[in-house]
């Protein structure tokens, strides 16, 4: 059997507590089979025989799927990712080998925080991403929209009117609303009407796109809660590069499924990752990438509360991207 399909064997059938193991097999398959990586650790004089314990190992900077076609062996891609990325500026690519994994693998993980999507109509307010191809978000809430079963789930671009007249329709049903949108697509259907949510689930993507002015996380929900009547809005920390999700079902603390661990670093040094750290520069092992590159170290700042994370900002000069850009 290839290591491709005993590894996603593996994968469905791992325990939290079987995590780090799994994590570093994966880190020595892929320190010698993936080409860029592996160019890497070489170029740090990294020996992986010596890495014994997750936190001794190197994480790729997250910038190289600018450049470089990262895969681990060489296979055909069905799809390509694509960032969003700004105006003029190269975008991450992310190969996928097998798009049956990543649509069963992105369900399960959404299964794991909010139960069968088939109890739910998804409204997706995402119109940034749909302006452009190959957006994995777009491709994962598809997923979502087919597994729903249900004829009001959909994406509706910037027709407001349409939605709000289904979402009345849909209170009616005997399935739950969960709306997911792009921060400034959320904002606009607040500021269209007045719209009582209450028994929803609400989703918000990140990202003003430019749209309206940058808000912090707790400003932005607090606007939200007060215009949809809910008490809490969730968020999805997800991003091109990654085949995992993390989800936030209340306030901005998100949590990862069997799949995704998030260790911190050190601001100055990106090679202590000290379990002691509570602050610092996220890096993310995600054994979905295990056809790429599974220890991914991003631009993001956060901080560990609870057992989950949250995201306090971006190192300076690093591009707005991914899934979540709210700081």
């Amino acid at each position: 059997m290839s290591f491709n399909k005993s590894f996603e064997q593996k994968l469905f059938h791992l325990s939290k507590a079987g995590f780090d193991i799994l994590a570093l097999d994966l880190f020595q398959y892929q320190s010698k089979y993936n080409a860029i990586y592996k160019s890497y650790l070489d170029h740090l004089g990294c020996d992986p025989a010596k890495v014994k314990q997750i936190t001794q190992i190197p994480f790729m900077p997250i910038t190289f799927f600018k450049e470089n076609e990262v895969k681990t062996e060489e296979w055909e891609s069905e799809l390509i990712f694509e960032s969003s990325g700004t105006t003029g500026s190269t975008k991450s690519e992310h190969h996928v080998r097998s798009l049956v994994f990543y649509t069963n693998h992105s369900l399960n993980i959404f299964k794991h925080f909010y139960g069968e999507p088939s109890q739910f109509h998804f409204m997706a307010l995402l119109p940034s991403y749909l302006e452009r191809s190959n957006s994995s978000l777009v491709y994962m809430v598809a997923q979502l929209i087919e597994a729903s079963g249900s004829s009001m789930s959909g994406f509706y671009l910037d027709d407001l009117d349409r939605l709000l007249a289904d979402i009345d329709q849909a209170k009616t049903s005997n399935k739950k609303i969960f709306l997911i949108g792009v921060s400034f697509a959320l904002l606009d259907l607040a500021d269209h009407g007045n719209v009582d949510l209450s028994d929803a689930i609400i989703m918000e993507t990140g990202g003003m796109k430019g749209r309206r002015k940058e808000m912090i996380r707790e400003e932005l929900h607090q606007v939200l809660k007060n215009a949809f009547n809910v008490s809490g809005i969730h968020s999805e920390y997800g991003m091109t590069e990654l085949m995992s999700q993390a989800y936030a079902t209340s306030e901005g603390v998100f949590k990862t499924d069997k799949n995704m661990k998030v260790l911190l670093r050190d601001l100055n040094d990106p090679f202590d990752m000290r379990e002691n750290h509570r602050q610092g520069g996220i890096n993310v092992i995600d054994l979905g990438n295990f056809n790429t590159c599974a220890f991914i170290e991003t631009q993001d700042i956060g901080r560990f509360k609870g057992d989950g994370f949250e995201i306090l900002g971006r190192f300076d000069n690093s591009d707005i991207r991914g899934c979540n850009l709210l700081i």
